[in-house]
């Protein structure tokens, strides 16, 4: 049943020959990877106003200049990637850059920063959708953190159908986006030009605001740079390319930076001419929508795109986490099931675990977008400037033909980004005060993963000047709780192997012990019989002491013990609430004993 319901999810199987057929193209890749960094275009305005809004509304002419400063940092990052893109052409962005020129720490630093960072990129996206679908239908706000952690199972199930069938879905609502938008903008900049929006809603741009401090600019565009987040996770998929990878990756990148531009550009305009103030209950775009449409057909198609690609925006930490995991985990800084692919040769417990821990970040935080965007911001930032750093080191250690130009523009990147970093923690210190805390964290759970497997690697390495130890014999030990078949055939079993057997039986009673030892004596009177008294009617402690006193005599010579467990397998998986599960509980316990070879030798129910 299980196994129906799962492929009714995720579909059969595909062969590992078909991963060549995995690969994107450019639009589709687009779609897929650069939902994030459009979607951010719904909140990266409002999350400007909503900082302006506590000097006046009189203040919201601030919004064109520091938008004009994002614009410029987006330009030096989309040229900064682009050469990440082609000096690391095997994946792994800022993680790579900064562990192989900066070093290791600082790796890890920006390798963990990411996965927080696509963690919140779900939940989010997912909060920014839902906030647009219940400013659409409003009496959905009591059931917010429901609908979101639905539309998260739903994008997780849907990646783990594979990259390119989710790349297929996802491709319509993100292209409907841009074009929703730019219908919006194109149509409030006409009705602009031709007078039908009153010039009393806005302020002069230079007008001078009382109250206003460097301090709360500072703040603004620190906050309108959740904008640009989600731009480095090309450079962190270039594998999920179709071939030349990096060609495409980076003709990817200069599209996603272009159509950000003009879509962050026209709404951060339209927001300004028209007066538009944040409100708790209505999104920014749906403010814009309203003025510009009223409530028609096409304010509901902006909204309903709107709140897709936010929706869906999701997707772009589903694709990048798991390769980024993939990455760390080969590295040997993360588990190794993270490094499997799945029935559809996507990596399926990434993306899983992305699934899950959005989800709780949503219930923690009941889907408040605004509690998570400066968290979000912060993880993207640091592996910004750490990526940014890093290539500066390296065209300064390798200088290669047109190294000062690239190296500038590195440079001017990492300048603006740790300025901006700087900028958050300053300003948000109470927001973010907790990355302090976390990523050291995660970077030393990280190194003791890696110490961890090291150790692991080092003991299982053979070493040809150190003999093996050597077996000369076997001694097993069956466990029995009556006559039957299931102990007849573990005995039967036994006797192929070795004739040193022991029958262990554990008695709760001295008369019972006597008619069990009787009716042994009969029944198998060539394998020895070992009874046990347990005055506190446990099986395991007086199993465990005889199993102890066997080994050690055992090992003197030579010999390894196995515990051979009889188990009978009922037909019906309901049948195992029935019966007791002692032999479950012997070899949970047993297996973590040292020396001792615990086996299980199954029985099968006919009925």
């Amino acid at each position: 049943m299980l196994s129906s319901v799962k492929r009714l999810l995720i579909g059969r199987p595909l062969k590992s020959t078909a991963l060549g057929e995995q690969k994107l193209n450019i639009l589709k890749a687009l779609a897929i990877l650069s939902s994030d960094a459009l979607s951010s275009v719904a909140y990266g305005t409002e999350q400007i106003l909503i900082v302006l809004a506590t000097i006046s509304v009189i203040a919201f002419w601030y919004s064109i200049p520091i938008a004009v400063g994002i614009l410029v940092l987006l330009a030096a990052l989309i040229l900064s990637y682009r050469q990440i893109i082609y000096s690391y052409p095997h994946g792994g962005g800022a993680y790579v850059v900064s562990k192989e020129n900066i070093g290791e720490k600082a790796g890890l630093i920006a390798g963990g920063s990411l996965l927080v960072d696509y963690i919140l990129t779900v939940a989010v996206s997912v909060s920014a959708g839902t906030d647009a679908i219940t400013s659409a239908f409003p009496s959905l706000h009591a059931h917010t953190v429901s609908i979101a952690c639905v539309l998260v199972i739903f994008i997780t199930i849907l990646n783990l159908r594979g990259i390119t069938e989710s790349a297929s879905i996802l491709a319509y609502p993100v292209y409907l986006f841009v074009v929703a938008l730019f219908i919006l903008i194109g149509v409030g900049i006409f009705k602009i030009f031709t007078g039908e929006v009153s010039p009393t809603h806005h302020v002069a741009i230079g007008a001078p605001v009382q109250g206003i401090t460097l301090f709360l600019l500072l703040r603004a565009f620190a906050s309108g740079c959740s904008a640009l987040t989600g731009v480095e996770a090309i450079s962190n998929a270039i594998p999920n390319f179709k071939d030349p990878a990096p060609k495409n990756a980076a003709k990817t990148l200069i599209l996603m930076g272009s159509l950000l531009a003009l879509l962050f550009t026209g709404i951060t305009f339209l927001a300004y001419y028209y007066g538009i103030a944040p409100k708790a209950e209505e999104t920014v775009v749906s403010q814009i929508a309203k003025e510009t449409f009223g409530r028609n057909y096409l304010y509901f198609f902006v909204q309903g795109t709107t709140a897709l690609i936010l929706v869906l925006a999701a997707n772009t930490g589903y694709s990048a986490f798991p390769l980024l995991a993939f990455a760390l985990a080969k590295d040997k800084y993360m588990p190794r099931m993270f490094t499997i692919r799945g029935d559809r040769l996507g990596y399926s417990n990434g993306i899983v675990s992305l699934g899950i821990a959005s989800i709780l970040l949503i219930i923690a935080f009941k889907g408040k977008t605004e509690h998570l965007i400066p968290l979000y911001a912060v993880g993207v930032f640091i592996p910004f400037t750490l990526s940014q750093t890093g290539m500066i080191i390296k065209w300064l250690r390798e200088k290669p033909a047109g190294w000062v130009a690239k190296l500038s523009a590195n440079l001017i990147g990492a300048l603006i980004t740790l300025t901006v970093l700087i900028i958050f923690f300053v300003t948000k210190l109470g927001q973010v005060w907790f990355v302090f805390i976390f990523l050291p964290l995660i970077v030393i759970a990280f190194l003791r993963v890696k110490v961890h497997y090291e150790a692991v690697g080092e003991q299982l390495r053979i070493d040809p000047e150190k003999p093996a130890l050597q077996i000369d014999g076997n001694v097993i030990i069956v466990p029995v709780a009556g006559i039957t078949k299931v102990v007849e055939n573990s005995i039967n079993y036994a006797k192929s192997l070795t004739d040193q057997i022991f029958a262990v039986y554990v008695s709760f009673d001295r008369e019972d012990e006597k008619r069990f030892e009787e009716k042994w004596e009969k029944w198998q009177p060539d394998v020895r019989l070992v009874t046990l008294q347990s005055h506190y009617r446990s099986v395991l402690q007086p199993l465990s002491k005889f199993i102890d006193t066997v080994e050690h005599k055992a090992s003197e010579n030579n010999y390894r013990v196995t515990v051979l467990i009889p188990q009978f397998i009922t037909k019906k998986s309901w049948h195992n609430i029935l019966h007791n599960q002692s032999s479950l509980l012997i070899r949970t316990y047993l297996i973590f004993k040292k020396k001792v070879i615990v086996s299980t030798l199954p029985f099968h129910f006919k009925k």
